[in-house]
């Protein structure tokens, strides 16, 4: 592929660890940012113009340090390259710090950007390893990148041409997910910063919850692929992260408790918050939305709670010229 001069990227959001898989699973959502980057003349006065929409486009910085850029650079400095100057537009659909995957958006649409308009010299397996290195774990960056559920683990890899010589390799695996499962988000209208909740998260476990964690991450594999509600509501709990983060989330227990009464198979935290994420049939999800929305009000809240369905084709480029 030949370098271009403008392309358009949309980047879906995602919901990650589900409640046992912590930092590990991830699933892309039919909720959307979009990134379009356009290449300026060399000889342009700025280097660099950002401009953004959306309902919380007044927060984003539009400077250098803007996280859509820095991964663009990432790219070209990747490839040894330097970057062109540039003109991106974004416009924003995801929620910013709620869980949802907005960082990881902004990662995967700045490095896909940066690849098209420097010809593609970059497979979607490099571009995976720098959108990982970024973000720092998988579990956002993956599904965003591909789409559908992915689960991501580490393994050795012997170097065929450097005896003894292992170099630590992603694997990524994809999830089958049941039609019928809806995910149903509740996101309230205040935020929970990535930091702030690992800050609580302690050091060690003990070999109960570890135990525990792995159970019920390989039911929920298989309740996601069958659609077994039974299984599910078994699946989804956690010792991992959940137990500690819950106390961040004005109104989890309440938002549990009519989301479980409505039908939903379970509720979990999705990413680090304060997004709820509960699991529902196809058929319940519209009095699960009902619920989730009526309980957080009564709590002094306001979310959007809405059911989406698994986006499966992950970034897209489109406008390429």
């Amino acid at each position: 592929m030949h370098p271009v001069s403008t392309v358009t990227v949309t980047v879906p959001a995602t919901t990650a660890n589900l409640g046992p898989g912590f930092d590990c699973i991830g699933a892309a959502l039919r909720l959307y940012n979009q990134f379009k980057f356009t290449r300026l003349e060399a000889d342009a006065a700025t280097l660099l113009s950002i401009t953004i929409q959306g309902t919380e486009a007044a927060r984003v910085n539009t400077g250098a340090d803007n996280l859509v850029y820095q991964s663009f650079v990432k790219l070209y400095e990747h490839i040894g390259k330097t970057p062109p100057p540039v003109q991106i537009e974004i416009e924003l659909g995801v929620p910013l710090a709620r869980g949802l995957g907005s960082s990881a958006t902004a990662i995967v649409g700045g490095l896909v950007g940066a690849n098209c308009l420097a010809g593609a010299p970059l497979d979607e397996n490099e571009v995976r390893r720098i959108a990982i290195a970024l973000e720092g774990h998988p579990d956002n960056v993956v599904p965003a990148l591909l789409g559908g559920c992915r689960l991501a683990a580490t393994g050795l890899i012997d170097e065929p041409h450097r005896h003894g010589e292992r170099k630590e390799e992603w694997e990524i695996c994809e999830i089958p997910w049941h039609s019928e499962i809806l995910p149903v988000v509740a996101i309230p209208d205040f935020e929970l910063s990535t930091e702030q909740a690992r800050r609580v998260l302690p050091t060690q476990y003990s070999r109960a919850d570890a135990i525990f964690n792995t159970a019920h991450l390989g039911l929920l594999l298989r309740g996601l692929e069958t659609g077994r509600g039974d299984w599910l509501r078994v699946a989804m709990q956690d010792r991992i992260h959940q137990p500690y983060r819950t106390a961040l989330i004005r109104g989890y227990d309440a938002v549990r408790s009519a989301a479980m009464a409505s039908g939903a198979f379970g509720m979990v935290i999705s990413g680090a918050g304060p997004t709820l994420l509960a699991l529902a049939e196809a058929a319940s999800a519209p009095t699960v939305v009902e619920a989730m929305a009526a309980a957080w009000k009564d709590e002094g809240i306001m979310a959007q709670v809405r059911s989406l369905s698994i986006d499966t084709h992950g970034a897209k480029t489109f406008n390429i010229s």
